[in-house]
């Protein structure tokens, strides 16, 4: 298969696999990400530009999927255990962004903008503090971090990124809630990406009704 040598938008799911992830709420996130990409699929405009890559953390963090188009992706195997390195996703996070997306050189155009959907249930227990500031210092791309359900802190996330939402709750259709949202974030930014200043912030859809922005 040739390489792709247009611009791409690079889409990064930085996912929360630790052990109060269990149960319903992994297998919810499994079929969420399944739904996405099947949706993403069937639009012609993020086919053709987007590619994804999904990083897990619990005890330390791994970047399960590197970052591939759409048609040759992969589903990863998530499972639940552990604690919940915060700090350590977002370093490799920082490392994959750093190897994966192109830079603009004299005769080529870079990557558009990285979109960052990071998503947590808990509190970090590992030193997230340095990277956290590190990831929004930077402007790594637009990031756009979740507090999923009631043990979840909003505030190492506000210091991620400006961009927070909370969800109520784990139940399945929440999740399954989050990620419809998530792909149709995905579609409208591969949509108007050429409209959007290099680092200018991105138009959001509304959430769905179980799903806050916090402010």
């Amino acid at each position: 298969m040739p390489e792709f040598t247009g611009r791409r938008l690079p889409i990064y799911l930085v996912l929360d696999c630790s052990g109060s992830m269990s149960g319903e709420p992994i297998e919810a996130v499994r079929q969420g990400v399944r739904a996405l990409l099947a949706d993403l699929r069937g639009d012609p405009q993020a086919l053709e530009t987007a590619f994804l890559s999904v990083i897990t953390f619990d005890s330390g963090a791994r970047q399960v999927s590197p970052l591939t188009e759409l048609m040759s992706f992969q589903e990863p195997t998530l499972e639940a255990s552990g604690s919940t390195a915060l700090g350590e996703a977002l370093k490799l996070l920082e490392l994959a962004v750093d190897k994966e997306v192109r830079k603009a050189t004299p005769t080529q155009k870079g990557d558009w903008r990285p979109l960052v959907f990071l998503m947590t249930d808990g509190q970090p227990t590992d030193a997230w503090e340095a990277a956290a500031d590190a990831v929004k210092l930077r402007k790594l791309g637009n990031v756009i971090a979740c507090a999923a359900g009631p043990g979840a802190d909003v505030n190492p996330l506000k210091r991620v990124t400006e961009v927070v939402v909370k969800l109520d709750n784990l139940q399945p259709d929440t999740l399954k809630q989050f990620f419809r949202w998530v792909s149709d974030s995905i579609k409208t930014t591969s949509a108007s990406v050429a409209q959007v200043a290099a680092d200018g912030p991105i138009d959001l859809p509304p959430p769905p009704p179980k799903i806050t922005i916090v402010p």
